[in-house]
């Protein structure tokens, strides 16, 4: 069997390949909640919200990329396979059908909310297993609190 080595210390490596894959599942999984509801909005702020789903999209799967290749240098394989997606993602979601527009800026600040609140612990538990990975997270992290700033004024003031 072909393996791919790794710089990182075994323990290090497990813990830092597991918050990978993590990390991998929520961005894949972001991309596909995204483009669900950019295909599938209605309502007055169809387009200022269609685009910007695409920016979050653009992100989602630039970042799982970047997070995929970074497991596979750690010697880790990443999953992207849909049977894992789809058996492992756990953040909010669309429902089926027709979305209105304000039901998919409350979704997607859900949705971002809780990724980087997960991104946030798999940052803490990266400090001491590999502060490089810990500076991807951080990154990452940044760019999702600003998709999420974005959506989150769409709807301000709130009636």
């Amino acid at each position: 069997m072909t393996e791919v080595t790794s710089t990182l210390p075994e323990p290090a490596r497990g813990k830092t390949g597991e918050t990978l894959q993590d990390t991998l599942v929520d961005l894949l999984g972001i991309s596909l909640v995204g483009k669900q509801a950019h295909w599938n909005i209605v309502g007055p702020r169809f387009r200022s919200i269609h685009l910007q789903l695409d920016e979050v999209v653009d992100t989602a799967r630039s970042y799982s990329d970047t997070v995929a290749e970074r497991a596979a240098a750690i010697g880790v394989a990443p999953d992207g396979r849909p049977e894992t997606i789809a058996s492992r993602f756990a953040l909010p979601s669309t429902k089926d059908g027709w979305l209105r527009d304000t039901e998919v800026v409350s979704l997607m600040v859900e949705t971002l909310e809780s990724a980087i609140r997960r991104l946030r612990e798999r940052i803490a538990v990266t400090e001491e297993s590999d502060p490089v990975t810990q500076d991807l997270l951080i990154a990452i992290t940044a760019d999702l609190e600003k998709q999420r700033w974005m959506f989150q004024a769409e709807d301000y003031p709130r009636d």
